[in-house]
């Protein structure tokens, strides 16, 4: 039977990343970066799709594990009748970005403990065995590019295309399993003493987030978060992956299975707030210049979504062969959203950079003209339907937040120019800006509802909406505002947490049903500090606290009825949720009250226009 999602820990070295289960198992090893795309995909279908399991031979009485301090390092310690042994998980960081090392350190505790190794291998997705050979201290896999190399002073031996090992440990002892996979027609990477890489790891990710400026009553949570989004961050590039995983459902046994190991523009502005509050400058200007790289070129080719190190080409494919997450199926690995059009990555796009730039990270020689480009393109087709920020796979529509979104973008030029001096044609813009503030306002409010809707003429609701005060379009307090948020609340939640919108088919070309979005519900979260609500602000965000596994982890998505994480895991858009709506409820300006002031000037003026 398949481990649940949250019973899953996160493993990685800043250019890819493992899951690890309670049970002692590796069911997912992803390699993005040396063609083999994934290693171990157990937890896609069956352990015969390639996983490794180090556990106790005998009957386990209890286990817990937890992070060592505030690293990515994993320590799951196991209880038998003969005695307690610990594995300890971590990639080693400093290597190669064509190079993925994973170490396992069995170290006993108490008495003694039988343990069993079983390693299967495969590559591709479950379809290629590698041809496995034994070495003096492991063994080496080789199938075509790619090649592992296993060092460990147990005595292996293959059974059924498996490698499987028996071995005790007693308290005092360590026993060390080093797996490295690197490019098969290039030398075998030095191997190193798995103690030292410990101790190098543990001094990396301690210094790390010593540099974190974190403090609260949340701040282990926050930190833990922001861990996660250090270990999702492609470190040659600075491009943060949506999740390192791909097709875990959003709803167990559905379709709605997505591959997110790329980056959406769409978390350019809140990952940058993310960072910047924690101090983190470094990681937010490296993720400011990889969008600034990736948006670069013709604006009509602007994508919503890009690889790691900015790659364009995403082609989505289907894996037929793979049964799925508790089968849910298909397995999809690649992204046909990387072709929509969706508006609102224009917006993001330069309030990011005007966040960059308030928060004095240094200008890009060419940031500014690329945003001009970018702006005189929007300013010929934010009128044009899209497939908005959820990449509906129906028809284009008239998506209020996109029209929203393409506001802010016009907004962010003006005040590049009234505020940083940057050069521009600001009457034009600020027409601009109000054009669209007044389309909004008459086509996407409905007054029956008091409440803004989905799309121009539609009556749905959709949490996206909750980014209206957000970003600066209308003031927290507008009645408008409060009627959304209420009919949200209403419409929208289950047991209090946030739904994207109501899943119909008509609308995104997929059956209905899906769990509840965890990112959605920290922005009512924010949206409830801005309008003075604190103690249901607090509330909400102790339940969603509640909500993590036992390491500190939050998927895409939580289904309320059967108490389960769901989506693709660990989500850097709940990680980032959690770290903002932390400030918001800490510290006076927060990044919701910061950028919905950065908008209230142009709101206003709008107003008055429409």
């Amino acid at each position: 039977m398949a481990l649940k999602i949250e019973d899953y820990a996160l493993i990685g070295d800043t250019f890819t990343i493992a899951l690890v289960g309670r049970d002692g198992s590796i069911d997912w090893l992803c390699v993005p970066r040396i063609d083999s795309d994934a290693c171990f995909a157990a937890l896609l279908g069956t352990p015969d799709n390639g996983r490794w399991l180090l556990a106790p031979e005998d009957e386990i009485r209890a286990s817990r594990r937890h992070y060592r301090g505030d690293t990515l390092i994993l320590e799951t310690e196991f209880e038998t009748a003969t005695g307690t042994a610990a594995v300890i998980d971590f990639m080693p960081v400093g290597g190669a970005c064509d190079v993925v090392d994973v170490v396992r350190l069995v170290e006993g505790r108490a008495g003694e403990v039988a343990m069993a190794t079983e390693l299967v291998l495969r590559f591709d997705y479950g379809t290629t065995v590698p041809w496995v050979q034994s070495a003096p201290d492991g063994l080496t896999a080789i199938a075509g590019p790619i090649a592992l190399r296993l060092h460990t002073p147990v005595e292996l031996e293959g059974k059924d295309f498996r490698t499987v090992g028996r071995f005790t440990v007693c308290a005092g002892e360590t026993v060390p399993f080093r797996l490295c996979c690197f490019q098969s027609y290039q030398l075998e990477p030095i191997s190193r003493e798995p103690a030292r890489l410990l101790k190098e790891t543990e001094a990396f990710w301690h210094d790390w987030t010593g540099r974190c400026k974190v403090e609260g009553d949340w701040r282990d949570a926050v930190l833990r978060s922001l861990v996660t989004l250090k270990a999702l961050t492609y470190g040659p590039a600075g491009g943060i992956a949506a999740a390192g995983t791909t097709s875990l459902p959003e709803r167990i046994g559905g379709n709605r299975n997505w591959d997110y190991r790329y980056c959406w523009i769409r978390d350019a502005t809140f990952t940058l707030y993310a960072f910047l509050l924690s101090g983190l400058k470094d990681e937010a200007q490296a993720w400011r210049d990889w969008l600034l790289r990736a948006a670069a070129g013709k604006p009509s080719q602007l994508q919503i979504l890009y690889g790691v190190a900015g790659e364009r080409r995403i082609t989505e494919l289907e894996l037929p062969w793979l049964p799925g997450y508790e089968n849910s199926r298909p397995v999809r690995i690649g992204n046909a959203a990387h072709q929509q059009v969706q508006l609102d990555v224009f917006g993001e796009l330069l309030d990011a950079f005007h966040v960059a730039r308030k928060h004095g990270i240094p200008a890009h020689d060419h940031a500014w003209e690329v945003e001009k480009v970018l702006l005189e393109h929007l300013e010929g087709a934010w009128h044009l339907p899209d497939h908005g920020i959820w990449e509906v796979r129906g028809q284009p529509r008239q998506f209020t937040h996109s029209k929203v979104m393409a506001w802010v973008a016009a907004d962010r030029a003006v005040k590049a120019v009234e505020r940083f001096g940057l050069d521009g044609p600001a009457d034009r813009w600020r027409r601009l800006r109000a054009g669209i503030h007044a389309d909004v306002c008459a086509k996407g409010f409905d007054r029956q509802r008091n409440a803004f809707v989905q799309y121009y003429g539609g009556q749905g609701l959709d949490a996206a909406l909750l980014m209206i005060p957000l970003v600066g379009f209308l003031p927290p307090r507008d009645p408008r505002v409060a009627g959304t948020v209420e009919a949200i609340q209403r419409e929208l939640t289950r047991d209090g947490l946030v739904c994207r919108y109501l899943t119909d088919e008509a609308i995104d070309g997929l059956p209905a049903g899906e769990g509840t979005f965890l990112s959605c519900s920290f922005w009512l979260v924010d949206n409830l500090a801005l309008l003075g609500r604190w103690s249901e602000a607090r509330e909400l965000f102790l339940a969603l606290l509640e909500l993590r596994n036992d390491v500190g982890l939050l998927a895409e998505e939580y289904d309320p009825v059967l108490r389960r994480q769901l989506g693709n895991f660990p989500q850097a858009f709940s990680h980032v949720g959690l770290i903002n709506s932390a400030h918001n409820l800490t510290i006076a300006a927060g990044p919701a009250k910061e950028r919905a002031e950065h908008g209230a000037s142009g709101a206003s003026r709008a107003r008055r226009s429409s």
